[in-house]
């Protein structure tokens, strides 16, 4: 098996899958955490069906970089979820669920009308679950998202104190001055982002997981907010790379056996949690 797995790493694509996976678990982990407790974290569930209109959008127009349409589309929703979740009757959840379920009709909607290809089920299945684009990235690829990551994780750490001042308490955060209303705004394109980075790993039903399992782990041991996001992050590269590695030695798609790790991680701490307060 470690021969094998010895043999897979000397391609560079199997190396350029498994450093996109981490760089996008990382990311992802540290932004779930707020998510998690600002009880937004559905939005990831809901950008990722935006992002998949997008790409059925892209494909009825025969573009070969369909991140030129997805990336927009789906900053624009998630900024538009965010404002106008809190700003009209429609409560933020409600806004969620329905532009989740709009877009995902619409999409297959248009892939059955304007067929590109004679495997529209397999192409939508391979979207919506993750496929084996995660093994054919570029090097380019893996450039760009390695610049993202490190931006997004700048961000992090020099706005820290701002994010968790907004997380805990927004009402004291606007009181002291801090525009709470661009910080969201900025995490909600930042998740956008991340989002359309992780299409490619998981698929668009899967993305929510790799945003929500990491961070609800930490927070059955952990109670601070510095370690449930240190833990978070180290569970979540974690959980890729071995997802990443059983998936090579398996033969088992890669979205699905990352998020199965995230889910055996996430009862391991469950009953570590139960054993600690015993």
């Amino acid at each position: 098996m470690l021969e094998n797995l010895l043999m897979y790493f000397q391609y560079p694509f199997v190396r350029y899958a498994f450093i996109v996976g981490l760089l996008i678990s990382l990311c992802s982990s540290v932004f779930g955490v707020m998510l998690v407790l600002k009880r937004f974290s559905f939005i990831g569930d809901g950008l990722s069906h935006v992002a998949f209109g997008a790409i059925s959008i892209a494909a009825v127009l025969n573009l070969t970089n369909n991140i030129l349409i997805v990336m927009p589309i789906t900053v624009l929703c998630a900024v538009l979820l965010l404002r106008t979740g809190q700003n009209t009757k429609i409560r933020g959840d409600a806004m969620i669920g329905m532009v989740s379920v709009a877009a995902l009709a619409i999409g297959y909607l248009l892939l059955n009308i304007f067929s590109t290809s004679s495997n529209v089920a397999g192409d939508v299945c391979s979207t919506l679950f993750g496929s084996t684009s995660i093994i054919t990235l570029s090097k380019t690829d893996v450039i760009i998202c390695a610049v993202v990551s490190l931006v997004v994780m700048a961000l992090y750490l020099l706005l820290y104190n701002r994010l968790f001042s907004i997380t805990f308490d927004e009402n004291f955060a606007k009181a002291t001055g801090i525009r709470a209303n661009a910080y969201n705004v900025l995490i909600a394109i930042i998740i956008a982002v991340i989002i359309v980075l992780a299409m490619n790993l998981v698929g668009s039903l899967l993305i929510s997981a790799l945003v929500i399992f990491p961070a609800l782990s930490s927070m059955r041991i952990f109670k601070s907010f510095k370690a449930v996001v240190i833990s978070s992050a180290i569970i979540s590269v974690f959980c890729a790379g071995v997802g990443i590695i059983v998936s090579l030695l398996a033969a088992t798609p890669v979205g699905p056996t990352i998020v199965t790790a995230d889910i055996i991680v996430f009862l391991i701490f469950c009953a570590a949690a139960k054993v600690i307060r015993r």
